[in-house]
């Protein structure tokens, strides 16, 4: 038994040495028939590294021959295969503009944008890669709607654009929890404009119920922490908030909450209306006092006024 595995690791070692020897004199090989039939074989044979290796010596020597179209769809393939994604889509994406015509084109354009859908990152990380995606899925399905690959590629974006909500959903609530600092102004103000712009964005999300009851609640606290001339319209808009959530989600298990951040709101409004009246009755009346003062010479003796009669002649 030791014995027959000694023969069996020493054949594999002799065949694997043998193996090492042959690829080695490929690479130094200047006949570029052989290489072209040796990177085919590495590539059927599922050798990808081998292949993109003989690939890369043989494709500047038979570029633009009729070889060439199968190297090159074979080279895009063989980087896809060893999880070289971004290459692999830029060599797809070149195949497509070099030969739009070869029956391999709709591959390889959907191929381009499969590689750049694998690349794409979690809803956590920079998007940018997965918007680049989405921007080629949509001109592979502008350019062949006809697509057997059709389908597959509607729910490759359907994947990206979940992923896109996430993040923007993780981005507001981002902003959310920074009201909770010692300076939040700023902040309440940013998670409105994203509570609104993720709703505008994102009308069937699941998140729109939870991030409209925040908007009801930031809003509620921006307007009482602001400085009297800007307090009045934001209490509107927060009582304006709460009533289009009261019509939106009349089952909601947020509606006891909003309802009670509505009548803090109104209490709060009435109060505010009470506190600008007495403050325009007393700006009024100190406003007339000076008005009174101006008409008094430096003396004390009223200021007499000569009325300017138009000249008719």
């Amino acid at each position: 038994m030791k014995k027959s595995l000694f023969y069996i690791f020493t054949l594999s070692l002799i065949l694997s040495i043998s193996a090492c020897g042959k690829f080695y004199k490929l690479e130094k090989s200047t006949n570029w028939e052989e290489l072209y039939d040796a990177a085919n074989s590495y590539y059927e044979k599922g050798e990808y590294n081998k292949a993109i290796i003989l690939y890369d010596r043989v494709l500047p020597v038979i570029r633009g021959s009729e070889r060439a179209e199968l190297a090159d769809f074979n080279y895009a393939y063989s980087h896809f295969r060893t999880k070289r994604y971004i290459e692999a889509a830029g060599y797809f994406n070149t195949f497509y503009q070099t030969y739009s015509r070869s029956p391999m084109a709709e591959e390889a354009m959907f191929m381009n944008a499969y590689s750049l859908y694998l690349d794409a990152p979690d809803f956590n990380l920079d998007q940018k890669s997965s918007r680049d995606a989405v921007n080629a899925i949509q001109i592979f399905i502008n350019k062949f709607p006809e697509s057997d690959s059709y389908e597959r590629a509607m729910g490759m974006i359907d994947d990206l654009q979940r992923r896109f909500e996430e993040k923007a959903y993780q981005e507001s609530m981002m902003y959310h929890r920074l009201t909770e600092g010692l300076f939040p102004g700023e902040f309440y103000k940013a998670c409105i404009i994203n509570f609104q712009n993720f709703a505008k964005n994102y009308p069937d999300s699941k998140h729109n119920e939870e991030l409209s009851f925040r908007l009801v609640e930031v809003a509620y606290n921006y307007a009482e922490r602001s400085v009297f001339d800007k307090k009045e319209d934001r209490l509107k808009d927060s009582a304006r908030f709460a009533e289009q959530f009261k019509r939106k989600y009349p089952q909601s298990k947020y509606l006891g909450q909003v309802e009670t951040y509505a009548i803090k709101t109104t209490k709060e409004y009435d109060n505010f209306i009470v506190m600008k009246k007495d403050y325009e009755e007393r700006l009024a009346k100190l406003k007339a006092e000076q008005e009174a003062n101006k008409a008094i010479s430096p003396e004390g003796e009223a200021v007499r006024t000569i009325p300017i009669t138009e000249n008719n002649n």
